[in-house]
């Protein structure tokens, strides 16, 4: 384990592979952590890759470095940590491969800054929020997945979290991945890095922040206006959807291809849900290959 300081957090990283190999940076998602890139990051690492793998904001060891920065997970945070990790660590450009949380971070990177990204893996494709949008509903089955966003908005939903984030946050893997048989020890490895203290107001305000019940970071007020225009990504990407995604079903949406402008594939994996780096780790692995066979360091 290392970690590194930006202007805002101290990061919490597990490195592997050379030093001066071709940077790849793994980012996980909501509720999950780094475990569930293991068995991803060391076959890059053996192909002569430097892997990292952050913690992202509110979990696992990283922490903000004041009390009084906003302890928010809005997009423009998740990008702006990102980029922020980058330069700490002198990555002048990187591979970028993430999922929910870790995808939307990627995706904002590699739209707002495509100089610093060599390509981009996405599970799901897109996931720049679209936070002025957010009011228009969607179709009756869709809303009913998303009743979790719904439940942190309220006070009781906050409160929940708080006592029982375990138990939520095992419910959300087995909705999400109806297909994935992972075991206590698999959940537990990961469960740890939801104690953070601020795993909880981070969680909350990222999932009410996007439909525009709580305010943002000031200081993030800039990369937000940006992000609204919903710019287009220009940096070589395959999207990874899982077939069994519990949360963004595959026959919902075509992941944004229209947002994609510098190459753009869809692979669509049977019987994975949404965690597809720890379901399907060969076909994360071999994703990342590909991006890398295609782009020049």
């Amino acid at each position: 384990m290392k970690s590194v300081r930006t202007p805002t957090l101290e990061i919490a990283y597990e490195e592997h592979g050379p030093a001066d190999g071709a940077p790849v940076i793994l980012l996980h998602g909501f509720p999950y952590d780094p475990r569930c890139f293991d068995e991803v990051a060391p076959p890059l690492a053996s192909d002569g890759c430097r892997v990292l793998v952050p913690y992202l904001r509110g979990y696992g060891p990283t922490r903000f470095l004041s009390a009084d920065t906003p302890r928010s997970g809005e997009q423009a945070a998740l990008g702006n940590d990102l980029l922020q990790f980058m330069d700490a660590l002198g990555i002048r450009r990187a591979t970028l491969m993430g999922y929910d949380w870790g995808g939307r971070a990627a995706c904002i990177v590699s739209a707002l800054w495509p100089e610093r990204v060599r390509g981009l893996v996405s599970c799901t494709g897109y996931n720049l929020q679209d936070i002025e949008g957010s009011a228009k509903p969607a179709a009756a089955a869709q809303e009913h997945r998303l009743w979790y966003q719904y439940y942190f908005h309220s006070a009781r939903g906050e409160a929940g979290l708080t006592q029982n984030r375990r138990d939520i946050c095992r419910l959300l893997w087995k909705l999400w991945s109806p297909e994935w048989k992972f075991d206590d020890a698999t959940f537990a490895a990961s469960a740890r890095s939801f104690d953070n203290p601020d795993f909880v107001p981070v969680v909350i305000q990222s999932y009410r922040h996007r439909y525009g019940y709580a305010p943002g970071d000031p200081a993030l007020l800039g990369i937000e206006a940006k992000l609204q225009a919903q710019p287009t990504i220009t940096v070589p990407t395959i999207n990874l959807h899982g077939a069994a995604d519990g949360v963004g079903p595959a026959s919902d949406r075509d992941g944004g291809s229209a947002k994609f402008t510098g190459g753009y594939e869809r692979r669509m994996i049977p019987r994975v849900g949404h965690n597809v780096p720890q379901e399907a780790p060969n076909d994360t692995v071999a994703a990342i290959r590909d991006v890398l066979k295609g782009t020049k360091a």
